[in-house]
């Protein structure tokens, strides 16, 4: 299949300004969102602009590698706070995942509950719309961001207002160290109390997730904090005690061991190769059994209980079982049949479609950029 892969910023534009039939925007093509188009890749424009650890802000071209960057921000003690998936285990794909593609689909991990969401880390944005005009809004450091609505607007739009060509991050610091308490076998009832106790607990929890048993074994209850060693140790034995009545399977310090279970959980790991279609649900914590406790499914939590991946049966649509839930469900893997058929994201109230698209009309009018993937 042909590919349009321009290699700076005036080649993106006028590959833009020049098309008369839809493109399929793309960074790595991890992600799976395949809609109809030629597609235009972002790979061509990658590199680091400008990088100031001291300052905390990192500029970079948005087809650059996800990998390239967070090993740039290991060799100066920092990293992406936001904990960005990658999807190639759950969906099977290939290709490389960029920073483009991370803050097209607002792709957040564990840490949200704590820092926030990619965007809540996005400084500014520069970005060609479906005419080919090149547009910037924000800045480089916080002290000088400005149109920072917009900003946050091209985050999780999926390139379908723009196609992003470069994106100015805050990072933060690593901590000294990290520590996990592990809870085994708990029902979902209990599992959200702990859920809820943490979050209202003073420990400055930074992950609090559940992921299912394999091969017989109990379903695991996690729960994280992050900083200096003795903090965490601290901290550690304060979440013990509050749950001293509850299966604590033990409280891990060694930094592999977190690596391997925060990893396992922002991944979805347990859904790797098995048969069945994935949905990603966002809904109010306290919502959570309402979506774990109905039916004889495997489900991953995460944020929680905010955000719950299940493991469904194929052609199972899992929104019409939720809809007498407030939130928002994804169909992240799933035959192409039953993609278009059930369509991958959730359908918007009638005020917010109204609104989108007249969004999209104003950046895409001629309705070529990612045509259809949001409704």
């Amino acid at each position: 299949m042909k590919m349009l892969r321009p290699e700076n910023e005036d080649d993106l534009a006028e590959a833009i300004a020049s098309a008369s039939a839809p493109l399929c925007i793309q960074g790595g093509g991890t992600r799976g969102l395949a809609v109809p188009g030629e597609i235009l890749s972002t790979t061509g424009l990658s590199g680091v602009e400008l990088y100031e650890p001291g300052a905390l802000t990192l500029v970079v071209k948005a087809g650059t590698p996800l990998a390239e960057v967070e090993n740039l921000l290991a060799s100066e003690g920092q990293r992406l706070a936001f904990e960005p998936m990658d999807h190639r285990g759950l969906l099977g794909t290939k290709g490389e995942p960029t920073i483009g593609g991370v803050i097209a689909g607002n792709i957040s991990g564990p840490r949200r509950i704590q820092v926030g969401a990619a965007r809540d880390h996005l400084l500014g944005v520069r970005f060609v719309d479906g005419t080919g005009q090149v547009l910037k809004n924000g800045g480089r450091v916080m002290k000088n961001v400005t149109g920072y609505d917009l900003v946050k607007l091209m985050c999780g739009a999926h390139g379908t207002l723009g196609v992003l060509s470069e994106v100015s991050l805050k990072v933060l610091p690593k901590p000294e160290c990290s520590g996990t308490m592990v809870l085994y076998g708990l029902g979902w009832t209990a599992a959200l109390k702990v859920f809820c106790d943490v979050l209202k607990s003073p420990y400055d929890v930074t992950g609090v997730a559940r992921l299912p048993g394999r091969d017989g074994d109990y379903d695991r209850t996690f729960v994280r904090v992050e900083g200096f060693e003795d903090s965490v140790k601290y901290r550690l034995n304060k979440l013990y005690e509050m749950f001293s009545d509850f299966p604590v399977e033990k409280l891990t310090m060694n930094s592999e061991t977190n690596v391997r279970i925060w990893q396992s959980v922002q991944d979805v790991d347990p859904f790797h190769d098995k048969p069945g279609d994935v949905w990603r649900t966002s809904v109010k914590p306290t919502d959570m059994i309402r979506v774990t406790g109905m039916w004889d499914y495997k489900h991953v939590v995460d944020w929680g209980g905010g955000l719950i991946w299940s493991l469904v049966s194929e052609g199972v649509d899992l929104r019409e079982k939720l809809t007498d839930v407030p939130g928002h469900a994804t169909l992240v893997r799933a035959s192409d049949e039953t993609r278009t058929q059930l369509g991958v994201f959730q359908p918007q109230p009638a005020p917010l479609a109204a609104i989108s698209h007249g969004l999209r009309q104003k950046f895409d009018p001629k309705g070529i950029l990612n045509l259809g993937l949001m409704g």
